[in-house]
């Protein structure tokens, strides 16, 4: 079943809250390339929305690259080029998911004149940290 709350207070219409949604759905990995989305008329019971609306929703992610609907079979996560590969649209969307934090580390190192190729060597290092820090819990 697919994980979509809306949100009555959000100012957004409800189909952008529905793409908003489904994106994250997909950048988090709990919606992967090839999952079969609910029919527009099953979603929009189970959102108490008309069907126009998810069908909205529906056309706008489609048209992003993001659903596939073939006639007769339904709509469904758009499948990655590759077997196994992650889609563009996935990736793209976990890298988006880092751009508040990342704009942030940039904030804080530009005010203190830490120059982005150190910031770099930093993130590196840290990254390293994590890895064998990850290897000792395993």
């Amino acid at each position: 079943m697919l994980e979509i709350h809306l949100n009555p207070g959000d100012s957004a219409p409800v189909y952008r809250q529905i793409i908003r949604q489904v994106r994250c759905l997909l950048a988090s990995g709990r919606l992967q390339p090839g999952d079969e989305m609910p029919s527009v008329r099953v979603l929009a019971r189970e959102l108490l929305v008309n069907p126009n609306t998810v069908a909205r929703a529906y056309r706008d992610l489609e048209a992003m690259g993001v659903l596939v609907s073939r006639q007769g079979s339904g709509t469904c996560v758009s499948a990655a080029d590759t077997p196994g590969a992650e889609s563009p649209i996935a990736h793209r969307q976990k890298l988006m998911r880092l751009a508040a934090p990342a704009d942030v580390l940039l904030g804080e190192s530009r005010k203190l004149g830490v120059p982005l190729d150190e910031v770099q060597e930093f993130l590196i290092e840290r990254d390293a940290a994590l890895d064998a820090k990850d290897k000792k819990t395993a």
